[in-house]
């Protein structure tokens, strides 16, 4: 199979590079930023003509659509929601309509952002009412329902909280903070699961092995448990042994932004679990390898 990874130089893209190391499949990673000594080809998904030419000549019989606008706040900015919406709206449904020509499968990454608006306190289901509270989240949500608007075979994968040993995440800053500061405040009102990006990656091969044509649709993956931003933070510091930081929480009250992010936004996996057979691991257990990682880097 040849498969195509947008957003190849993130967080997820470095990880599938990782597992396609592995793989007898051809992988053609792709992106609009180049990383020195990272071999990367380039494609800007917001062009069609460009995506179906590419996918002609490589043969693409599926794409996984890492790319994104993913700085929450900078979404609110007006003068940016143009271009937020050409990312995360129209760029999924390009990738869409010629995954449809071509009979080939979309592998698309949402995200827990499409909630927030509606109180709850249930794990979120795939089925649930999207209620976006900001830009970012009602783009990735407007490009769900483009995706699903075109009829091709499409797994929506819906995540949340995601770090790796790649780029900027909120794991590596910790790191540096909790080693650097004498105390920090971090929220504990707002209440998920972290997601180690090696995870999700190896569910999306699980997703591209056994995908059939009958398992279209939307899925939740995020490492299992919850907790809220404090207590990530606090396992982080446990992990790097930074513990002499005192580690304080507050309320979101405490950092204004732009957007009112999710307080709660727990997503259910059993639909991916029983649909795919694939496997979660538990969030301190995935962060502990990270971290080990990093540490050793």
């Amino acid at each position: 199979m040849n498969i195509l990874v947008t957003g190849a130089n993130g967080q997820l893209g470095n990880e599938m590079r990782i597992l396609a190391r592995e793989s007898q499949d051809k992988y053609i990673f792709t992106d609009v930023n180049q990383v020195e000594g990272v071999e990367t080809t380039f494609l800007d998904i917001t062009d069609l003509e460009a995506i179906r030419t590419m996918v002609r000549e490589q043969s693409v019989n599926a794409i996984v659509n890492c790319a994104a606008w993913t700085n929450v706040d900078g979404a609110e900015d007006p003068e940016k929601y143009e271009i937020v919406e050409k990312l995360n709206a129209t760029a999924p449904e390009n990738l869409a309509k010629v995954m449809k020509e071509v009979g080939g499968l979309l592998v698309h990454i949402s995200t827990d952002y499409v909630f927030g608006a509606e109180p709850y306190n249930t794990p979120c289901k795939e089925d649930q009412t999207g209620t976006p509270t900001g830009v970012y989240g009602l783009t990735k949500l407007h490009g769900e329902q483009k995706i699903i608007a075109t009829g091709c075979n499409y797994v929506i994968i819906r995540t949340a909280w995601l770090y790796s040993e790649f780029g900027k995440n909120f794991c590596k800053t910790m790191m540096n903070l909790t080693a650097t500061k004498p105390e920090l405040k971090v929220v504990f009102d707002q209440v998920g699961t972290p997601t180690y990006a090696l995870d999700l990656a190896k569910a999306i091969i699980v997703v591209l092995e056994k995908f059939d044509g009958s398992q279209t649709g939307i899925y939740h993956y995020s490492n299992e448990g919850v907790c809220s931003w404090f207590d990530f933070t606090k396992m982080i510091a446990e992990y790097n042994g930074t513990t002499e930081c005192k580690v304080q929480p507050c309320y979101s009250c405490n950092f204004p932004s732009p957007v009112k992010r999710p307080s709660y936004s727990v997503l259910d996996k059993s639909k991916i679990k029983c649909v795919f057979g694939v496997e979660v691991p538990y969030w301190t257990n995935s962060l502990k390898k990270c971290i080990n990682n990093l540490k050793s880097i």
